[in-house]
């Protein structure tokens, strides 16, 4: 694997709604049909619903590389080296070296759940009114603003460890200094990790807004009585 990653590397090193909020505001706390404490409930099982449905998908092998919403690839400015490696040959160098990146992100994703579970006994009636009265992703936003820290710093090492087993952090930060030295070129992140974990994090929440557009756009989608309940409001 060490071998593929230096090819691939030194490869980059040579290369160039005011309704509806009234109708929420004028919800008792509680004993009506549909109580504030409802709506928290609901919000929190529609967070869950898409942490349990899409985040687990990402924590099994080939989660993040045979999914193309999230496959984590080179950088934009060097996706020409992966089509020069497979032009002469080499594709199996640009497959296992892709499959490296993904293979870090979906064991750090494993890690995310606790965390997640934090986020979602959190929500409190009013942030739950914000995301009911939010556009299209407005719980992902939340969750994302609530664990972004505290997940990247558990990605992070996870990450680093698998990538520095062949040496690809090094290998990496040297081919992509080579790089960002020729003039003319933009600029691309010489710190593997910080890179793959940023692409992990964005994978993550991409498939959980996902999900959530999907309960909100799809009665058919929402899985339980208090879903259905709560996401009639915003219909």
């Amino acid at each position: 694997m060490k071998k593929q990653f230096l090819i691939l590397f030194t490869a980059i090193a040579f290369i160039g709604c005011g309704s509806l909020g009234e109708i929420v505001n004028s919800i008792p706390q509680g004993g009506g049909v549909l109580s504030q404490a409802d709506i928290g409930m609901g919000l929190r099982q529609a967070l869950d619903q898409g942490i349990d449905k899409e985040v687990s998908k990402l924590m099994a092998t080939d989660g993040f590389y045979r999914n193309e919403l999230v496959k984590i690839l080179l950088p934009e400015e060097l996706q020409k080296v992966d089509d020069g490696l497979r032009k002469i040959g080499l594709s199996s160098v640009a497959d296992e070296g892709l499959k490296l990146l993904n293979r870090a992100a979906e064991d750090a994703t494993k890690e995310a759940l606790p965390i997640f579970v934090d986020a979602v006994k959190g929500i409190s009636f009013n942030d739950a009114k914000q995301i009911l009265l939010g556009d299209q992703r407005a719980a992902t936003s939340y969750l994302e603003n609530s664990t972004q820290q505290a997940l990247y710093a558990k990605f992070s090492p996870i990450i680093n460890n698998k990538l520095g087993e062949v040496g690809a952090t090094e290998l990496w930060s040297g081919a992509i200094n080579k790089y960002n030295s020729i003039p003319l070129t933009r600029n691309v992140n010489p710190d593997l990790t910080d890179y793959v974990t940023q692409k992990a994090l964005e994978g993550v929440f991409k498939m959980i807004a996902q999900e959530e557009i999907e309960i909100r756009s799809k009665v058919s989608s929402r899985g339980t009585d208090l879903l259905q309940r709560v996401f009639a409001l915003q219909d």
